[in-house]
């Protein structure tokens, strides 16, 4: 009888290391354009809250709030299709509770980093608050 190792090195990456990888490439691309790093992978507490990969502060210091998305195929609409309604009213819950800890609310936006055929794409300002 044969068993597999999990822990061989050519075994395939996992979810989580797949979207860990796709989050450091994000970083970079912002801290390369002048953000800087907040928070990472916040989560509001309970069942059912939301979660922000990235929250970043731009030099004239607008909080940005960034769900980070990679996708190996454009089919089914590719990256940006798979952030739908849902996930969007999830992210706007979590920067809610993320800036209860503010006295005084900065300006911010909703940005999205797609990870796509090896290209990197910033959409600024790619939903609102509802």
């Amino acid at each position: 009888m044969v068993f597999s190792n999990k822990n061989e090195t050519n075994s395939a990456p996992t979810t989580k290391q797949v979207g860990d990888a796709a989050e450091d490439t994000a970083l970079r691309h912002l801290q390369q354009a002048g953000l800087r790093l907040l928070e990472r992978n916040y989560r509001t507490p309970g069942r059912g809250g939301g979660e922000i990969d990235l929250i970043m502060r731009e030099k004239d210091g607008t909080v940005v709030f960034v769900e980070v998305r990679r996708r190996a195929s454009t089919t089914h609409g590719g990256a940006a299709a798979s952030i739908g309604t849902g996930k969007q009213q999830r992210i706007v819950l979590a920067s809610r509770h993320y800036l209860m800890r503010h006295r005084t609310l900065p300006p911010c936006r909703f940005d999205v980093i797609l990870l796509e055929n090896g290209n990197v794409s910033w959409l600024r300002a790619a939903f609102d608050a509802f």
